[in-house]
């Protein structure tokens, strides 16, 4: 029963990184402001769509998979993906400084590691 959770858990984590790859392919304006960021002409486009939108199409495939195929070994990608982007918000915490508007991610990041490592291990 566990399994199943997880997997269905994993799944919807997949599925909805997969969508946010697609806003950011199709127009990447709106999801990239909502994520504090603004494009720079067509190369700052070109980044949204390929450095933002790859991550979260790399991670959302890698869930999906996972999910699908009930093999954790396959939430590593998305797991380091998403424990990486959280070390990189710490860093900008020590670096720069703290604001409310950061929070929110951080904890999404947070638990969404959890959750993935958690799924890993218990899907073998």
């Amino acid at each position: 029963m566990i399994r199943g959770v997880l997997r269905a858990l994993v799944g919807v984590i997949g599925v909805l990184a997969l969508l946010v790859a697609a806003r950011l392919w199709i127009g990447p304006e709106a999801p990239a402001a909502a994520l504090g960021l603004k494009a720079d002409g067509l190369l700052g486009l070109a980044t949204l769509r390929a450095d933002v939108g790859g991550f979260f199409a790399a991670g959302g495939l890698f869930a999906l998979a996972g999910a699908i195929r009930g093999e954790g070994r396959l939430l590593t990608p998305p797991a380091v993906l998403l424990g990486l982007a959280l070390v990189g918000r710490l860093v900008t915490v020590a670096v720069d400084g703290y604001a409310a508007p950061m929070l929110p991610p951080m904890i999404i990041e947070a638990v969404l590691v959890a959750i993935l490592l958690i799924a890993r291990r218990r899907l073998g």
